[in-house]
């Protein structure tokens, strides 16, 4: 019997940081209100080069690593985004499976908003 299973999860934040007491010298704000209404205390800003398709590479290369299963018995790319490299095609799945190398796989994204 075939299933589908998680086995690993990996995770990739972006290095440049912007804090609530950034945004205090930006716009008329305070920390205590962000924080307040929405519990952000800072955000991760992605580098100009750098692409959701990239962040999830890196996730994903985490992962990977930690399942300790090889890359040729993936067989699924599931990217879950609302900020793809395109607007449309190709989709950041197919982009991410390409960047970690994996053999011709089934991939596709998943936008939802909040």
């Amino acid at each position: 019997m075939m299933y589908a299973a998680f086995r690993s999860i990996g995770a990739y934040v972006p290095q440049k940081v912007l804090s609530n007491s950034d945004l205090e010298t930006m716009v008329d704000t305070t920390d205590e209100w962000i924080t307040k209404r929405t519990g952000i205390k800072e955000r991760r800003i992605a580098a100009d080069d750098e692409f959701t398709s990239d962040m999830g590479a890196k996730a994903a290369e985490i992962a990977i690593e930690r399942s300790g299963i090889p890359k040729e018995q993936i067989d699924l790319v599931v990217c879950a985004t609302i900020s793809p490299d395109y607007f449309n095609m190709p989709s950041t799945a197919t982009i991410i499976a390409t960047k970690l190398g994996l053999p011709p796989v089934m991939a596709f994204d998943i936008s939802a908003m909040c």
